[in-house]
């Protein structure tokens, strides 16, 4: 083997934890002849774990070191941190060296490496959607990718090579390449990724703070423990996602809260319209699960075609069940006006009483 031929068959994983250490595992799990992977991490215990447990075949505690004579470049740290790190493997970096993260957002990260790299490496950035609340190489896994999507969001002026060579490695981990725009990868995360560990954290802070708590608790079985399973997650990565999709994360906080609202309109209102709510959530979601993802030729499917296809389904089966909800004493209650509406008929009220405090001030 020339070295050229071993530079590029070189990998280095810079963070072991559960993302760097699983790529690793996955990486060596493929067994691809002369594939050297390199770790580095900044706690040696960690590093030589990685070793010990096959995730990476030489650990190396100097990180410029690690970098040298890399044909790639996987920075799997906490969003934040991978600033710092593009910093320091910048003037070490081999020239035609790609790099790529694992960052959970896009567009900042994008901005560091046009910023801090040297014009002779190409950037592809990446994001596996992939993890799970407890961290740490311990945790890691090497079937953690395995049919996941893994989105991919090349630098402006990545050669095509880059985007093959880590396109060829999200393979190599059994994901599926999903190629983004960084804004729209951004846009996106915050709802499907981020706003659940808002939900989950805010549904835990929530309880945990009732003064009831004690009383809760005991009560508190799989329902709640699956609902807030991500606030378990490391606090730092948390953190540092939000720092960097704050726009995007309110934005889809503030429909989430809209959404809420609907839903306390709902159980204020007929028990028909909320039975019809669950039903329906529970067949997108069924369907979801049975194809996550999708491939529609002539765009979305129209509102009214799901509706006939809803009535078809459970239409009969929820207008019985409202009948006979009625005929239960104590369960139903008046219809209530919406929020929205209640909201309307407030302001028309004091529009009404200014009008006639202004009308008796022009008569005196």
């Amino acid at each position: 083997m020339t070295k050229g031929n071993q530079e590029q068959k070189r990998i280095t994983i810079v963070g072991l934890g559960l993302i760097g250490g699983s790529l690793g595992l996955a990486i060596k799990a493929a067994g691809q002849p002369g594939m050297e992977i390199v770790g580095h991490d900044r706690n040696r215990v960690v590093a030589n774990k990685a070793r010990k447990m096959g995730a990476i075949d030489r650990a190396e505690h100097n990180l410029p070191r690690a970098v040298q004579g890399a044909g790639m470049v996987v920075i799997a740290t906490p969003v934040l941190a991978i600033r710092e790190v593009m910093e320091q493997i910048a003037p070490d970096l081999p020239e035609g060296c790609v790099v790529t993260d694992t960052g959970s957002t896009k567009e900042r990260i994008l901005e560091w490496a046009a910023e801090l790299l040297p014009p002779s490496v190409s950037f592809v950035g990446g994001h596996p959607m992939a993890g799970k609340e407890t961290q740490g190489i311990d945790n890691a896994e090497p079937d953690l990718f395995r049919g996941r999507a893994y989105c991919l969001c090349p630098a402006v002026d990545a050669h095509e090579d880059a985007v093959r060579a880590v396109t060829g490695l999200v393979r190599l981990a059994g994901a599926e390449p999903l190629f983004l725009d960084p804004q729209e990868h951004d846009q996106y995360a915050a709802a499907v990724s981020h706003l659940p560990l808002l939900l989950s954290a805010s549904l835990f802070t929530l309880l945990r703070a009732s003064p009831a708590w004690n009383d809760l608790a005991p009560m508190a079985s799989s329902s709640f423990r699956d609902v807030t399973r991500l606030a378990s997650g490391d606090p730092q990565m948390a953190h540092d996602i939000f720092l960097t999709n704050r726009d995007a994360a309110v934005h889809w906080l503030d429909r989430m809260i809209e959404e809420m609202g609907r839903y306390r309109d709902l159980l204020e209102g007929d028990t028909e319209e909320l039975l019809e709510t669950f039903a329906q959530a529970q067949m997108d979601r069924d369907s979801f699960l049975a194809e996550p993802h999708p491939r529609r030729l002539q765009g979305e499917e129209p509102a009214e075609v799901r509706k006939e296809l809803f009535n078809s389904l459970v239409g009969g089966w929820i207008a019985d069940r409202t009948k006979k909800v009625r005929e239960l004493p104590g369960l139903m209650r008046e219809t209530r006006t919406s929020r929205a509406k209640r909201t309307a008929e407030d302001i028309r009220h004091d529009l009404e009483k200014l009008e006639a405090k202004r009308q008796k001030k022009d008569r005196g």
